[in-house]
């Protein structure tokens, strides 16, 4: 089968034409402003990439045609589609059908399906149960909307063996611009996580009850000898589960949880409902990532791994590139990169570096807001509260419809906004002093900063304050 993508550079549907070409597949696809680590990624498999999307590429006749949610009816101001291509295909009537679909029906069936489901931390702790389940000689296949640093890849297919896994980032954004349920609800998991659930993705959803229907819809396919296990902290995902629930359900998280923890992020105890049984010791930070290893703890045991062994293995988690990746250190100032765009998601990650620094090292934070519900401004009042524990934050407000200065004046002079990024990065250098770690957050490329930064900071020009 020859499937072309459209969107190509997404997290899921570069994982879709990964997992697609080792099937045996012919892939090629077709993208705009691509970047690293999908690209690479993609390239790497030998994927051929098109610029673009123009109809000229109904050329390539392949036998169906996977459309990414980046791909929209949408018009540009002088009245011509702003996807030709997909103009074209339904002009055609060509087939076509969603990456969540295909996947569902080319990949997931006859698999035990392990989906990771929440606002904030699937890439994480998708990326930690597979690994988990690695480590205990299972072999499963996984998508992951990142590449996790101990496989290298953010797919597989996995070893056919009588009862194949696969662990899936379960995400609620919706399917396609033809289908507007949420991506998760086509991959009828046996395992799922509910990890947390706040409001987020305002361009589709009205309110937090809009997103909570679609996770009940995703608890719904659960069938009754299947597990869900959930965040016992959050009031959004009980009410969740109170709208009916037909599985087993493992909680962890609180204190009286099926799944607990008893000391410091890096160092801890594992409880299971209060009874000790498993140490977890690695260099990650942050109590987000010890939340995400009792869940990933609790879904292995699902599958029949007792929770001492996926704390063994959780030992040797190297995490995930673009989640706390350290891109280089330049004078003693270290540049890390984050795929942080939430306002919750921002403070945990600050919070999880915080408590790696010694007294008196500082956090420079330089970030965009780049999700679809940060350019909308949705939660540009939670900004200063999310870089509380920042001594300086540096806000790219390029591109935005709100006035950034004025969503942080609360910050008052720690906080500085540039509208692009030489600006923003020649900022940032001039305040960076020895032993500062410079935090970039984003969701997108953020316009290669991380490489900039560390070149203008090797320049003895540049002052190390």
């Amino acid at each position: 089968m020859h499937i072309h993508i459209l969107g190509i550079c997404g997290t899921f549907m570069g994982g879709v034409a990964a997992l697609a070409r080792e099937a045996g597949h012919k892939v090629t696809g077709c993208d705009a402003g691509v970047y690293p680590p999908m690209s690479d990624q993609l390239r790497a498999l030998g994927i051929d990439l098109i610029e673009g999307f123009d109809a000229d590429q109904m050329a390539l006749k392949p036998d169906v045609w996977v459309v990414g949610n980046v791909v929209s009816r949408a018009r540009k101001p002088d009245g011509s589609p702003k996807f030709p291509l997909m103009e074209a295909i339904l002009d055609a009537g060509a087939p076509y059908t969603s990456g969540p679909q295909w996947l569902a029906e080319n990949v997931l069936q006859g698999r035990h399906v392990l989906a990771v489901a929440g606002t904030h931390g699937k890439t994480t702790t998708t990326s930690m149960l597979a690994w988990i389940l690695e480590s205990a000689g299972l072999q499963p296949g996984f998508l992951v909307g990142g590449v996790p640093e101990n496989f290298g890849v953010s797919a597989r297919l996995g070893a056919d063996t009588p009862r194949p896994l696969f662990v899936i980032e379960a995400d609620e954004y919706d399917t396609a611009f033809f289908d507007k349920r949420s991506k998760f609800v086509h991959y009828r998991p046996r395992t799922a996580i509910l990890n947390n659930l706040e409001f987020d993705h305002a361009d589709i959803f009205e309110n937090l009850a809009a997103i909570e229907r679609q996770f009940h819809h995703l608890v719904r396919t659960v069938p009754p000898s299947g597990r869900v296990v959930v965040n016992g902290l959050e009031e959004s995902l009980a009410r969740v589960l109170h709208q009916g629930c037909w599985s087993e359900v493992r909680s962890f998280g609180s204190a009286v949880s099926d799944y607990s923890s008893s000391g410091e992020p890096g160092d801890f105890e594992i409880l299971q409902q209060g009874r000790p049984v498993g140490r977890v010791q690695w260099a990650l930070g942050g109590v987000h990532n010890q939340l995400n290893a009792l869940a990933a703890i609790a879904a292995a045991e699902h599958v029949g791994v007792a929770p001492a062994d996926a704390a063994r293995a959780l030992g040797q988690f190297q995490n995930v590139k673009r989640r706390m990746e350290l891109r280089g250190m330049v004078r003693g100032i270290a540049v890390y990169d984050d795929f942080a765009h939430h306002p919750t998601a921002i403070r945990t990650t600050v919070d999880g570096l915080r408590r790696q620094l010694q007294p008196g090292q500082r956090i420079l934070a330089v970030f965009e807001p780049r999700s679809n519900t940060m350019k909308l401004g949705t939660m540009k009042s939670q900004l200063p509260w999310s870089l509380e524990q920042t001594d300086l934050a540096f806000c790219h407000s390029g591109g935005l419809d709100w006035d950034a200065r004025e969503a942080l004046a609360p910050m008052g002079a720690r906080a500085q906004v540039a509208g692009d990024i030489d600006t923003l990065v020649r900022a940032v250098a001039a305040a960076a002093r020895e032993g500062d770690r410079i935090l970039c957050m984003s969701n997108g490329g953020f316009g290669g900063i991380h490489a900039k930064l560390l070149a203008a900071l090797a320049k003895p020009s540049t002052p190390a304050n």
